[in-house]
Formats: structure tokens, C-alpha cells, sequence
């Protein structure tokens, strides 16, 4: 006897010959009344799958679609054991890397470097002095450089896309809440604080993680990435300036807001960090203190940063209240020295692997300062428009070296993202304090911008010195070094 549910081994093997029609084959029981169930056919499945399996398996991938998706921002960047892979020095992945940290500076310092357009529009619709509202433009930009210390030192732990997400969600809650506001806090706490918080979890992360992908071609492609910077300036400008006096506050802000969303989601698929060992180790690294060059870089930042944003903040008003010119006009300021920015970022690109990015960034810091203290002289509209030309291309130039100069004093590249966010988080107090203060500066003036002027000219020669002075502790007197 043959227990129903066995299959002969003589009905296998006239099966696999083709002697024995397979429909008929019983091996399972079909349900406790132990009735057999025929073997199913490609025939049969085609039936059940015309029958509703082709809904349910259709539902199951996309189903599994959608889960791949959202656990993509939320695992681990590079698992342990971690290796110390060589920096490709180009290909897609490593410029595609390239073109969506751009974006990311695009999003967070060119959204703040169009910050002038906004802080017009506060003092006139909030009615408070320019060192109050410029509070709020501090405070975004120290928090974005601030949090760049510990978001630097998470994203060498293996949490890039985490702070990628958050940021992400952060940034587009900022813009949209900012559109509702309308109290001076309000503004502060979503413009100021969430935008600020938001910056901070994904600028340093992504700068750090694009200098990895090279070696030679590092200093083009981290001014590249410091590109963005100038091009958001640029973008949101225009909007800001167009939008706000026909749409108003609410929808300029909307709008800044979807283009942030539009480019920043995509990044959140494509940014991904190389596999480099990375040893366990503070979120502040006290021991690059030591090295007397780093420390020297570092005040010098501070110092060019506390002067150097002045113009971004105050040039609008300056142009309204002492030159006397309209509002569209001071907007068009601040589109001008982000226009003009662009080229002064890629123009020191093409030369900073061939002369080195600090070799360029002492005299691109220097020439500017000096512009600064020649501010003082600028009395009409003309020479006010010429004053913003050569400032915003030779600051914009100078600034674009300062990524790529950080890494070239970066031997560890698994250190990248801590000893940006460290240098970051120092000139986050520059600009904390350093704009408010120069409006502090123009209240003790009786609204005169004289003593603002020259601090803010001060301010960067004195970082210009200590620059000098940490290339030659690094390579003495010699120019023809490249560094």
C-alpha cells in the first residue's frame, strides 16, 4: 500500500521523462479531509495569478519598495570592520557625490547669503533697530556652524544618513513655518533656530564626505562643493527680491522652501560616505590644538568671519538709509555680490590644485579687507554698485578657499568631518557676535557706518596675518611651495 500523500518514485521518473501528465501528480493533501491536491503547473499559477495573485504580489512589491526607500536614510553609513578604501579621485559616484554636496551649500549658506534681502524686509515689517533683527540671521549661521561639531563627528561614527534625514525634515519645516510667522520670536525661532539646527546637521557631514572621494583633484572638488554657496545666494536673492513685494513674506518663503525640498530629498538617496577606518574618539579633538598651524588657521577664520559678513548683512541698508537709494535697489545689492560670487568661486577653483588653496586664500582674504576699509569713500550710487562688485567677487573667492585649505591641513582623511565641523563651530561665534555688534556699531555712530567700516576691515587684516603666519610655521618663507 502507498500512502496517498507519497509520491512513487516510478511516477517521478515517468514525470521527468514525460510519461506521466504532471496535473495529475498527488503529492500534498490539500486540507484535513485528505483529499490530494494535483501538482501545480506554470498553467496553474498562471490561473491564480489571473485570479487576484497578480494584485497581491504587486502589492507585495511595492510594499518592499517603499520599505527599501525609507530605510535607506535611516541605516548605518559604513559598518564596522570599515576599510581604508583609496579616494577614486573622480568617476560618476565620486561627482555625483560632488554636485549634490553643492546643493547642500546651495541650500544652507546660499539661503543665508540672500539673508540681506530678508533683513531689510524685517526692520521695515518688524519696526525694530537693524542690530535686533540681525540677530536672527546670527543665529542661524552660528547654529549651522556650531552643530557642525558634533554632526561632523556622528557622521565619521557611521550616522551620515541619519543627520542627512533630519536635516533634511528640519529644513523644509523651517521654511514652512517661517511663512506663517509673524511676531519677531516666531520668526527667530523657525527662520533663526530650526533653519540654523537644520544647516548644521547637513553642511559640515556632506563637505567632509565629498573630500574624501579625491586626492589630487581634492582642492577643485571642495571648491566646487563651496560653489553652491554663491549659487544659492544667488537663486533665493532673486526670488526674495521678486516675490516679496508681489506675493509677500509668506509665499517667498513657501517658495524658497520647495526649491529646498526639490534638491535636498534627491541627496538623501545618492550622498553616501566612503568606507574609511575611523578610530573611536571625542566629538572634540582637543590634540589639533596642538598642532600650532591648525590653532593659527583656526583664529584666523575666526577673525575673517567677524568681519567679512558685514556687507552681506548691512550693504542694503547702507544703500537705503545713507545713499538713499529705493528698496529693489538695495535687494539688487545683495544679488549682485552673490552673482558676481559665482565667478569669483570658480575662477580660484581651476588654480587651487595647481598653486594650493592656501597659497590663494591669504592675498583673496587680504585684497578684500583692504576693500573694506575703502568703503568709507563710497558716496553715490555708482560707486556704491562698484564697491559691491569687487567686494562680492573677492570675498566669494577668498571664502571658496577655505574648504579646500582645511584640507589640504588634513592628513587623516578619516578626521575630515571633525576637523571641518571644529573649524566651523569657531566661526560659528564669529558670526554670532560679529554681526550684531557691527549694527551695535552703527547705533553708537547715530546711524553712520563709519566705525562698523573699519571694524570690519580690522577684523579681516587681522586674519589675514595669522593665515601668513600659519603657512610659515607649516613651510616657512618659501612661495613656491604648493600648500
Amino acid at each position: 500500500m502507498v500512502d496517498i500523500n507519497e509520491c512513487p518514485r516510478s511516477a517521478v521518473v515517468d514525470a521527468e521523462k514525460g510519461l506521466v501528465d504532471e496535473k495529475n501528480v498527488v503529492i500534498e493533501r490539500s486540507d484535513d479531509s485528505g483529499t490530494a491536491a494535483p501538482f501545480l503547473t506554470d498553467e496553474n499559477v498562471s490561473s491564480g495569478l489571473k485570479h487576484g495573485g497578480s494584485q497581491s504580489l504587486g502589492k507585495n512589491l511595492l510594499s518592499r519598495a517603499i520599505s527599501r526607500v525609507l530605510s535607506l536614510p535611516f541605516k548605518k553609513s559604513h559598518l564596522e570592520p570599515a576599510v581604508n578604501d583609496l579616494p577614486p579621485d573622480g568617476g560618476l559616484r565620486a561627482w555625483a557625490i560632488v554636485f549634490f554636496a553643492h546643493q547642500t551649500g546651495f541650500n544652507t549658506f546660499g539661503f543665508l547669503n540672500s539673508y540681506g534681502v530678508l533683513q531689510n524686509h524685517y526692520v521695515a515689517a518688524l519696526d525694530l533697530p537693524p542690530s535686533t533683527v540681525s540677530w536672527i540671521g546670527s543665529l542661524n549661521a552660528f547654529l549651522m556652524l556650531v552643530i557642525g561639531a558634533f554632526s561632523g563627528r556622528l557622521s565619521d561614527a557611521g550616522y551620515f544618513h541619519q543627520l542627512l534625514f533630519l536635516g533634511t525634515a528640519l529644513q523644509i519645516l523651517g521654511y514652512f513655518t517661517a511663512a506663517i510667522s509673524t511676531t519677531y520670536w516666531q520668526i527667530l525661532l523657525s527662520h533663526g533656530v530650526c533653519l540654523g539646527i537644520a544647516g548644521g546637521l547637513v553642511f559640515v557631514p556632506t563637505m567632509s564626505i565629498a573630500g574624501t572621494y579625491f586626492s589630487k583633484k581634492r582642492p577643485f572638488a571642495l571648491a566646487i562643493v563651496a560653489l553652491g554657496n554663491s549659487v544659492g545666494g544667488l537663486v533665493f536673492a532673486a526670488i526674495l527680491q521678486n516675490v516679496l513685494p508681489s506675493l509677500g513674506y509668506a509665499w517667498a518663503m513657501r517658495i524658497c522652501g520647495f526649491v529646498v525640498m526639490a534638491t535636498s530629498i534627491p541627496a538623501n538617496y545618492v550622498l553616501k560616505p566612503m568606507k574609511l577606518r575611523r578610530a573611536k574618539g571625542p566629538i572634540i579633538e582637543w590634540g589639533a590644538f596642538k598642532e600650532l598651524e591648525y590653532s593659527l588657521f583656526c583664529t584666523a577664520m575666526f577673525l575673517t568671519f567677524m568681519g567679512m559678513w558685514v556687507p552681506v548683512f548691512y550693504l542694503g541698508s547702507f544703500g537705503r538709509n545713507i545713499i538713499g537709494i529705493d528698496n529693489k535697489a538695495a535687494a539688487s545689492l545683495i544679488l549682485i555680490i552673490n552673482g558676481v560670487g559665482v565667478a569669483g568661486r570658480i575662477i580660484p577653483a581651476l588654480l587651487a590644485s595647481k598653486l594650493g588653496p592656501l597659497n590663494l586664500m591669504i592675498p583673496l582674504t587680504f585684497l578684500p579687507a583692504l576693500i573694506l576699509f575703502c568703503w568709507a569713500s563710497v558716496h553715490t550710487q555708482a560707486s556704491l554698485v562698484l564697491f559691491d562688485i569687487f567686494y562680492g567677487f573677492l570675498m566669494a573667492s577668498g571664502q571658496g578657499m577655505l574648504p579646500p585649505s582645511l584640507g589640504s591641513l588634513t592628513k587623516d582623511l578619516s578626521k575630515m568631518g571633525v576637523r571641518f565641523g571644529m573649524v566651523f563651530s569657531i566661526c560659528a561665534f564669529a558670526l554670532l557676535i560679529g554681526q550684531p555688534l557691527a549694527g551695535a556699531l552703527i547705533e553708537a555712530n547715530g546711524g553712520g557706518y563709519l566705525y562698523a567700516q573699519m571694524y570690519a576691515g580690522a577684523c579681516m587684516m587681522l586674519g589675514v596675518i595669522f593665515m601668513v603666519t600659519a603657512r610659515t610655521r607649516i613651510v616657512g618663507w618659501n612661495l613656491k611651495v604648493n600648500i
